[in-house]
Protein backbone atom coordinates (compact mmCIF):
# COMPACT_ATOMS: atom_id res chain seq x y z
CA UNK A 1 0.00 0.00 0.00
CA UNK A 2 1.54 3.39 -1.09
CA UNK A 3 1.71 6.63 1.89
CA UNK A 4 -1.26 8.32 0.09
CA UNK A 5 -3.51 5.09 1.06
CA UNK A 6 -2.38 5.15 4.34
CA UNK A 7 -3.70 8.19 4.61
CA UNK A 8 -7.47 7.42 4.66
CA UNK A 9 -9.94 9.79 4.12
CA UNK A 10 -12.93 9.53 5.98
CA UNK A 11 -16.60 9.08 4.40
CA UNK A 12 -19.14 10.64 5.37
CA UNK A 13 -21.80 8.62 7.30
CA UNK A 14 -24.01 6.86 6.71
CA UNK A 15 -22.67 6.20 3.13
CA UNK A 16 -23.63 6.19 -0.38
CA UNK A 17 -27.39 5.72 -1.14
CA UNK A 18 -28.00 4.38 -4.93
CA UNK A 19 -30.66 5.92 -7.30
CA UNK A 20 -33.58 3.90 -5.36
CA UNK A 21 -32.66 5.10 -1.82
CA UNK A 22 -30.63 2.28 -1.19
CA UNK A 23 -27.88 1.72 1.12
CA UNK A 24 -25.15 -0.64 0.85
CA UNK A 25 -24.75 -2.88 4.06
CA UNK A 26 -23.61 -6.56 2.81
CA UNK A 27 -21.15 -8.11 0.90
CA UNK A 28 -21.42 -11.48 -0.88
CA UNK A 29 -17.42 -12.24 -1.79
CA UNK A 30 -16.57 -15.03 -4.07
CA UNK A 31 -13.27 -16.70 -2.71
CA UNK A 32 -12.87 -18.81 -6.15
CA UNK A 33 -15.35 -19.74 -8.81
CA UNK A 34 -14.51 -23.72 -8.82
CA UNK A 35 -16.45 -26.22 -7.66
CA UNK A 36 -16.50 -29.51 -6.95
CA UNK A 37 -20.25 -30.36 -7.32
CA UNK A 38 -21.94 -29.26 -10.60
CA UNK A 39 -25.59 -28.65 -9.25
CA UNK A 40 -27.90 -28.25 -12.61
CA UNK A 41 -29.49 -25.34 -11.44
CA UNK A 42 -26.03 -23.71 -10.86
CA UNK A 43 -23.04 -25.09 -12.54
CA UNK A 44 -24.13 -28.28 -14.74
CA UNK A 45 -22.03 -30.79 -15.86
CA UNK A 46 -23.26 -30.74 -19.35
CA UNK A 47 -22.73 -26.91 -19.94
CA UNK A 48 -19.68 -26.39 -17.06
CA UNK A 49 -16.40 -28.40 -17.94
CA UNK A 50 -14.43 -30.11 -15.23
CA UNK A 51 -11.30 -28.61 -15.12
CA UNK A 52 -13.08 -24.79 -15.45
CA UNK A 53 -11.94 -21.96 -13.65
CA UNK A 54 -9.59 -19.04 -13.21
CA UNK A 55 -5.78 -20.03 -13.01
CA UNK A 56 -5.17 -19.37 -9.55
CA UNK A 57 -2.76 -15.73 -10.30
CA UNK A 58 -6.63 -13.88 -11.41
CA UNK A 59 -8.40 -14.54 -8.07
CA UNK A 60 -8.07 -11.82 -5.76
CA UNK A 61 -5.13 -12.06 -3.57
CA UNK A 62 -5.82 -12.50 0.25
CA UNK A 63 -4.05 -8.54 0.51
CA UNK A 64 -6.18 -7.37 -1.96
CA UNK A 65 -9.30 -9.25 -0.46
CA UNK A 66 -8.21 -7.38 2.76
CA UNK A 67 -7.95 -3.99 1.16
CA UNK A 68 -11.46 -4.82 -0.82
CA UNK A 69 -12.76 -6.11 2.32
CA UNK A 70 -11.84 -2.46 4.21
CA UNK A 71 -12.94 -0.37 1.57
CA UNK A 72 -16.42 -1.98 1.65
CA UNK A 73 -16.56 -1.44 5.28
CA UNK A 74 -15.74 2.02 4.86
CA UNK A 75 -18.87 2.87 2.34
CA UNK A 76 -21.25 1.20 5.07
CA UNK A 77 -21.11 -2.87 4.56
CA UNK A 78 -21.71 -4.38 8.08
CA UNK A 79 -22.30 -7.92 6.89
CA UNK A 80 -19.57 -9.81 4.76
CA UNK A 81 -20.69 -13.87 3.59
CA UNK A 82 -17.78 -15.38 1.75
CA UNK A 83 -18.97 -17.67 -1.44
CA UNK A 84 -17.67 -19.18 -4.18
CA UNK A 85 -17.98 -21.57 -6.29
CA UNK A 86 -17.05 -23.79 -3.15
CA UNK A 87 -15.32 -21.51 -0.41
CA UNK A 88 -13.63 -24.27 0.95
CA UNK A 89 -11.67 -24.77 -1.75
CA UNK A 90 -9.57 -21.72 -1.77
CA UNK A 91 -6.55 -22.79 -0.40
CA UNK A 92 -5.23 -20.75 3.49
CA UNK A 93 -8.93 -20.19 3.93
CA UNK A 94 -8.59 -20.14 7.87
CA UNK A 95 -5.61 -17.72 7.49
CA UNK A 96 -7.52 -15.17 5.08
CA UNK A 97 -10.61 -15.68 7.61
CA UNK A 98 -8.62 -14.67 10.80
CA UNK A 99 -7.75 -11.52 8.82
CA UNK A 100 -10.86 -10.16 7.81
CA UNK A 101 -12.18 -11.41 11.36
CA UNK A 102 -10.04 -8.43 12.59
CA UNK A 103 -11.34 -5.49 10.90
CA UNK A 104 -12.98 -3.34 12.52
CA UNK A 105 -16.40 -2.18 11.62
CA UNK A 106 -17.33 -5.07 10.06
CA UNK A 107 -20.16 -6.98 12.08
CA UNK A 108 -20.75 -9.94 10.95
CA UNK A 109 -18.60 -12.50 8.88
CA UNK A 110 -20.71 -15.74 7.82
CA UNK A 111 -19.36 -18.39 4.49
CA UNK A 112 -21.95 -20.59 2.43
CA UNK A 113 -21.06 -23.83 1.85
CA UNK A 114 -22.00 -27.35 -0.05
CA UNK A 115 -21.10 -28.84 3.08
CA UNK A 116 -18.86 -31.57 1.65
CA UNK A 117 -15.75 -30.85 2.64
CA UNK A 118 -16.73 -29.15 5.95
CA UNK A 119 -16.69 -31.92 8.13
CA UNK A 120 -12.02 -31.75 8.01
CA UNK A 121 -12.30 -27.90 8.37
CA UNK A 122 -15.14 -26.74 10.81
CA UNK A 123 -13.05 -26.31 13.74
CA UNK A 124 -10.42 -24.18 12.28
CA UNK A 125 -13.15 -22.04 10.26
CA UNK A 126 -14.53 -21.08 13.59
CA UNK A 127 -10.95 -20.81 15.95
CA UNK A 128 -10.22 -18.01 12.81
CA UNK A 129 -13.17 -16.19 13.57
CA UNK A 130 -15.45 -17.07 11.50
CA UNK A 131 -19.47 -16.56 12.87
CA UNK A 132 -22.16 -18.12 10.61
CA UNK A 133 -22.18 -20.54 8.48
CA UNK A 134 -24.86 -21.40 5.89
CA UNK A 135 -24.62 -25.08 4.06
CA UNK A 136 -26.46 -25.98 0.99
CA UNK A 137 -28.87 -28.34 0.86
CA UNK A 138 -31.72 -30.03 -1.40
CA UNK A 139 -32.03 -33.47 -0.24
CA UNK A 140 -31.75 -35.81 1.91
CA UNK A 141 -31.85 -39.05 -0.07
CA UNK A 142 -28.96 -40.26 -1.13
CA UNK A 143 -29.63 -41.09 -4.86
CA UNK A 144 -31.54 -38.04 -5.16
CA UNK A 145 -28.54 -35.88 -3.53
CA UNK A 146 -26.00 -37.64 -5.69
CA UNK A 147 -27.89 -36.78 -8.76
CA UNK A 148 -28.49 -33.22 -7.75
CA UNK A 149 -24.87 -32.55 -7.33
CA UNK A 150 -24.22 -33.79 -10.41
CA UNK A 151 -23.06 -37.01 -9.63
CA UNK A 152 -20.07 -35.84 -7.29
CA UNK A 153 -21.69 -35.47 -4.10
CA UNK A 154 -22.59 -37.60 -1.06
CA UNK A 155 -25.85 -36.17 1.00
CA UNK A 156 -23.64 -38.23 4.25
CA UNK A 157 -20.64 -36.13 4.14
CA UNK A 158 -22.59 -32.81 3.91
CA UNK A 159 -24.95 -34.37 7.34
CA UNK A 160 -21.39 -34.97 8.88
CA UNK A 161 -20.04 -31.45 8.31
CA UNK A 162 -23.40 -30.21 9.80
CA UNK A 163 -22.89 -31.99 12.93
CA UNK A 164 -18.97 -31.01 12.84
CA UNK A 165 -19.77 -27.84 12.46
CA UNK A 166 -22.37 -27.78 15.51
CA UNK A 167 -19.93 -29.31 17.86
CA UNK A 168 -17.08 -26.83 16.65
CA UNK A 169 -19.40 -24.35 18.22
CA UNK A 170 -21.22 -22.50 15.19
CA UNK A 171 -25.36 -22.21 15.97
CA UNK A 172 -27.77 -22.22 14.33
CA UNK A 173 -26.56 -22.93 11.26
CA UNK A 174 -28.76 -21.39 8.26
CA UNK A 175 -29.69 -25.13 5.54
CA UNK A 176 -30.58 -23.15 2.32
CA UNK A 177 -33.32 -25.94 0.17
CA UNK A 178 -34.12 -24.88 -3.79
CA UNK A 179 -36.94 -26.40 -4.18
CA UNK A 180 -37.70 -27.04 -7.89
CA UNK A 181 -40.92 -28.94 -9.20
CA UNK A 182 -40.94 -32.38 -10.59
CA UNK A 183 -37.33 -32.80 -9.05
CA UNK A 184 -36.89 -32.50 -5.08
CA UNK A 185 -40.17 -31.24 -3.56
CA UNK A 186 -40.67 -34.41 -1.87
CA UNK A 187 -37.94 -33.23 -0.28
CA UNK A 188 -39.32 -30.61 1.88
CA UNK A 189 -41.31 -32.18 4.71
CA UNK A 190 -38.39 -34.88 5.30
CA UNK A 191 -35.97 -31.51 5.33
CA UNK A 192 -37.69 -30.12 7.86
CA UNK A 193 -38.83 -32.71 9.92
CA UNK A 194 -34.85 -33.81 10.40
CA UNK A 195 -34.15 -29.77 11.24
CA UNK A 196 -36.93 -28.98 13.62
CA UNK A 197 -35.67 -28.81 17.24
CA UNK A 198 -32.30 -28.92 15.88
CA UNK A 199 -31.39 -25.07 17.05
CA UNK A 200 -30.85 -24.57 12.99
CA UNK A 201 -33.05 -22.92 10.78
CA UNK A 202 -34.08 -24.33 7.52
CA UNK A 203 -34.48 -22.01 4.26
CA UNK A 204 -36.66 -22.92 1.11
CA UNK A 205 -35.75 -20.60 -2.04
CA UNK A 206 -37.55 -20.49 -4.67
CA UNK A 207 -35.92 -21.57 -7.93
CA UNK A 208 -34.73 -18.57 -9.59
CA UNK A 209 -33.33 -17.58 -13.15
CA UNK A 210 -29.90 -16.90 -12.02
CA UNK A 211 -27.36 -17.47 -14.65
CA UNK A 212 -27.39 -18.64 -18.48
CA UNK A 213 -26.65 -22.35 -18.34
CA UNK A 214 -29.40 -23.94 -16.16
CA UNK A 215 -32.51 -23.91 -18.80
CA UNK A 216 -35.22 -21.95 -16.07
CA UNK A 217 -38.95 -22.65 -16.58
CA UNK A 218 -40.94 -20.78 -14.26
CA UNK A 219 -43.03 -24.27 -14.28
CA UNK A 220 -40.13 -25.46 -11.96
CA UNK A 221 -40.72 -22.40 -9.58
CA UNK A 222 -42.47 -24.49 -6.23
CA UNK A 223 -43.53 -21.17 -4.91
CA UNK A 224 -42.99 -20.15 -1.27
CA UNK A 225 -46.89 -19.87 -0.37
CA UNK A 226 -47.35 -23.55 -1.36
CA UNK A 227 -44.24 -24.65 0.72
CA UNK A 228 -45.45 -23.20 3.39
CA UNK A 229 -48.66 -24.44 3.03
CA UNK A 230 -47.81 -27.92 2.84
CA UNK A 231 -45.32 -27.72 6.31
CA UNK A 232 -48.23 -25.79 8.22
CA UNK A 233 -50.49 -28.67 7.34
CA UNK A 234 -48.22 -30.91 8.95
CA UNK A 235 -46.47 -28.61 11.95
CA UNK A 236 -48.65 -25.54 12.24
CA UNK A 237 -46.90 -21.98 11.96
CA UNK A 238 -47.00 -18.63 12.76
CA UNK A 239 -45.27 -15.61 11.12
CA UNK A 240 -42.13 -13.76 12.59
CA UNK A 241 -41.15 -10.06 12.24
CA UNK A 242 -38.18 -9.58 10.54
CA UNK A 243 -35.10 -9.11 12.19
CA UNK A 244 -33.75 -6.40 9.85
CA UNK A 245 -35.23 -4.44 7.44
CA UNK A 246 -34.16 -5.74 4.01
CA UNK A 247 -33.99 -9.32 5.50
CA UNK A 248 -34.15 -11.96 2.60
CA UNK A 249 -36.23 -14.53 4.16
CA UNK A 250 -39.79 -14.50 5.41
CA UNK A 251 -39.26 -16.23 9.41
CA UNK A 252 -42.07 -18.28 10.05
CA UNK A 253 -41.84 -20.93 13.46
CA UNK A 254 -43.00 -23.87 14.57
CA UNK A 255 -46.50 -23.19 16.94
CA UNK A 256 -45.09 -26.58 19.26
CA UNK A 257 -41.78 -24.87 19.67
CA UNK A 258 -39.63 -26.16 17.43
CA UNK A 259 -37.76 -23.81 16.08
CA UNK A 260 -37.96 -21.98 13.10
CA UNK A 261 -38.17 -22.19 8.76
CA UNK A 262 -37.50 -19.56 6.25
CA UNK A 263 -39.14 -18.89 2.87
CA UNK A 264 -36.86 -16.71 0.06
CA UNK A 265 -39.61 -15.70 -2.66
CA UNK A 266 -37.76 -13.61 -5.35
CA UNK A 267 -39.98 -14.86 -7.64
CA UNK A 268 -43.33 -14.62 -6.33
CA UNK A 269 -42.69 -11.78 -3.76
CA UNK A 270 -39.41 -9.64 -5.43
CA UNK A 271 -37.75 -8.02 -2.14
CA UNK A 272 -35.55 -5.48 -4.53
CA UNK A 273 -37.06 -2.42 -2.30
CA UNK A 274 -35.02 -2.90 0.00
CA UNK A 275 -31.69 -5.16 -1.66
CA UNK A 276 -28.78 -3.56 0.03
CA UNK A 277 -26.31 -6.50 -0.66
CA UNK A 278 -23.24 -6.35 -3.73
CA UNK A 279 -21.45 -8.99 -5.02
CA UNK A 280 -17.81 -9.48 -6.12
CA UNK A 281 -16.57 -12.13 -7.70
CA UNK A 282 -13.24 -13.92 -7.64
CA UNK A 283 -11.41 -11.96 -10.13
CA UNK A 284 -12.84 -8.84 -8.61
CA UNK A 285 -15.25 -7.68 -10.70
CA UNK A 286 -18.51 -5.96 -8.82
CA UNK A 287 -22.01 -6.98 -9.61
CA UNK A 288 -24.98 -4.79 -8.03
CA UNK A 289 -27.53 -7.03 -8.67
CA UNK A 290 -27.70 -10.86 -8.51
CA UNK A 291 -29.26 -10.74 -12.11
CA UNK A 292 -26.87 -8.22 -13.30
CA UNK A 293 -25.91 -8.80 -17.22
CA UNK A 294 -22.27 -7.47 -16.40
CA UNK A 295 -19.83 -6.60 -13.71
CA UNK A 296 -17.19 -3.24 -13.12
CA UNK A 297 -13.84 -4.31 -12.34
CA UNK A 298 -12.55 -3.03 -8.94
CA UNK A 299 -8.63 -4.15 -9.46
CA UNK A 300 -7.72 -0.99 -11.10
CA UNK A 301 -8.76 0.72 -7.89
CA UNK A 302 -7.22 -1.89 -5.80
CA UNK A 303 -3.93 -1.19 -7.52
CA UNK A 304 -4.33 1.83 -6.18
CA UNK A 305 -5.06 1.28 -2.78
CA UNK A 306 -8.07 1.63 -0.33
CA UNK A 307 -8.85 5.18 -0.86
CA UNK A 308 -9.38 4.70 -4.33
CA UNK A 309 -11.22 1.71 -4.19
CA UNK A 310 -13.59 3.08 -1.53
CA UNK A 311 -14.21 6.17 -3.75
CA UNK A 312 -15.07 3.36 -7.01
CA UNK A 313 -17.23 1.49 -4.94
CA UNK A 314 -19.15 4.55 -3.52
CA UNK A 315 -19.20 5.98 -7.39
CA UNK A 316 -20.58 2.74 -8.93
CA UNK A 317 -23.17 2.28 -5.98
CA UNK A 318 -24.31 5.73 -6.45
CA UNK A 319 -25.23 5.20 -9.82
CA UNK A 320 -27.12 1.69 -8.87
CA UNK A 321 -30.84 1.44 -10.20
CA UNK A 322 -31.45 -2.68 -10.35
CA UNK A 323 -34.48 -4.39 -9.27
CA UNK A 324 -34.61 -7.12 -11.83
CA UNK A 325 -36.91 -9.29 -10.15
CA UNK A 326 -39.86 -6.44 -9.75
CA UNK A 327 -39.13 -6.07 -13.37
CA UNK A 328 -39.58 -10.02 -14.15
CA UNK A 329 -42.83 -9.99 -11.84
CA UNK A 330 -44.31 -6.96 -13.91
CA UNK A 331 -43.36 -8.59 -17.16
CA UNK A 332 -41.20 -5.79 -17.66
CA UNK A 333 -38.24 -4.99 -20.22
CA UNK A 334 -34.93 -6.53 -18.34
CA UNK A 335 -31.34 -8.21 -19.05
CA UNK A 336 -31.87 -11.55 -21.13
CA UNK A 337 -28.16 -12.38 -19.92
CA UNK A 338 -26.76 -12.55 -16.87
CA UNK A 339 -23.93 -13.75 -14.86
CA UNK A 340 -23.67 -17.06 -13.50
CA UNK A 341 -24.31 -18.00 -10.14
CA UNK A 342 -20.99 -19.97 -9.48
CA UNK A 343 -19.37 -16.59 -10.06
CA UNK A 344 -20.88 -14.40 -7.55
CA UNK A 345 -22.13 -17.16 -4.97
CA UNK A 346 -25.67 -16.54 -5.17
Amino acid sequence: MNAAADRLIPLAAPGPLDRRGRPLRDLRLSLIEACNFRCPYCMPAERVADDYGLDAASRLSFDEIETLVRGFVRVGVRKLRLTGGEPLLRKGLPALIARLSRIDGLDDLALTTNGSLLARQARALREAGLRRLTVSLDALDPDLFRRLSGGRGEVAQVLAGIEAARAAGFGPLKINCVVQRGVNEDQVLPLAERFRGSGDVLRFIEYMDVGNCNGWDPRGVVSSQELRDAIDARWPLRALDAQYRGEVASRYAYRDGAGEVGFVSSISAPFCGDCHRARVSADGQLYTCLFAAAGSDLRGALAQGENALTERVAALWSGRNDRYSELRAADAPRPKRHVEMFLIGG
